[in-house]
């Protein structure tokens, strides 16, 4: 009998309008693992089409511990991870193939554990190239009983015993489709989680991250990483990114039962912020004005653009 080369292990939760389109970019592989976590919706039965490993578990808001379930129950000598709201591209499976096929010796003396994928995120209908969205490796090919999530965070990477390689072709993610959809993951999963992982790392309480937080990260995203040049969504995005960190500052408000500040203080200290973060933003805004004036294409466009103006 011949030996499994490659496990897909997928964990998922109600994802009968994206699961199958999953189920058929990795019906590649030897053997396909799909971890239930505890769906009401159709789910189990649209997993039977491509499966009958299928395991049912209670839906952990730690969702890394089902992948890490799935893991052990691959047969594969190779474990590709997805999530039901990827795809694997025709180039990456021919990829995945003929490195795990060929297997050769490639970072020194020693062969890979595991591989990073880059990932295409799709979001509200466009590919994102930038706001920190792209390329977004992730590290998703491991060697069978090399790798497992450490159940700590929820944006946590597998971790891997050796050396790791890189791949060139790309995993779809059918990312955000909505505003609500978006709003709930921040919310409900990602917030709790990011705020408790900063308490356990030694976070002191200061009440002027309440606009430190999203401000810092509204200048990374939109500017530091070129969100403008998705256009509007890149706008969206970055302001939606910045929401996220009030609303993590905002659980570890609440960690710290709702602690009051003198308002006199909060008076102060939230002007000099502000005003620091109107400096932050004109340095910014100059900085990348002068990319487009150095640029002759654009500075012509720009002379031609005041001029219909005036």
């Amino acid at each position: 009998m011949r030996k499994n080369l490659l496990s897909v292990v997928i964990s998922v939760f109600n994802g009968e309008k994206e699961l199958e389109d999953c189920l058929k970019s990795a019906s590649f592989a030897d053997e396909i693992i799909v971890v239930n976590n505890s769906s009401t919706d159709k789910t189990e039965e649209i997993a039977r089409r491509y499966t009958d490993k299928i395991f049912t578990r209670p839906n952990s808001p730690m969702l890394n511990v089902n992948k890490n379930f799935g893991f052990s129950k691959a047969t594969g000598e190779w474990i590709l991870n997805l999530d039901a709201d990827e795809r694997v591209t025709l180039e990456l499976q021919k990829e995945i193939k003929e490195k795990i096929g060929n297997w050769k010796l490639e970072i020194g003396n020693s062969r890979p554990s595991g591989y990073w994928i880059p990932r295409k995120n799709i979001i509200f209908g466009k590919w994102i190239k930038h706001s920190g969205w792209y390329p977004d490796r992730q590290l998703r090919l491991i060697r069978r009983g090399k790798g497992k999530f450490p159940e700590e965070h929820v944006h946590e990477a597998i971790k891997v015993e050796g050396e790791v390689g890189y791949l060139k072709n790309h995993i779809m993610h059918n990312n955000y489709e909505s505003i609500s959809q978006f709003l709930y993951k921040l919310a409900t999963i990602y917030g709790p989680n990011e705020a408790e992982q900063l308490i356990k790392k030694g976070y002191s309480f200061d009440p002027r991250d309440a606009i430190r937080f999203p401000v810092k990260e509204f200048l990374s995203r939109f500017f530091a990483r070129e969100g403008y040049r998705d256009g509007f969504h890149g706008l969206i995005l970055s302001v939606l990114m910045a929401f996220y960190h009030f609303i993590v500052f905002s659980y570890i408000w609440e960690k710290h039962k709702f602690k009051q500040i003198n308002d006199e203080v909060i008076l102060a200290e939230t002007e000099k912020e502000i005003v620091q973060s109107s400096k932050d933003f004109f340095f910014w805004f100059s900085k990348e004005r002068t990319k487009f004036i150095k640029n002759p294409v654009s500075k012509i466009f720009h002379q031609i653009l005041r001029k219909v103006k005036s």
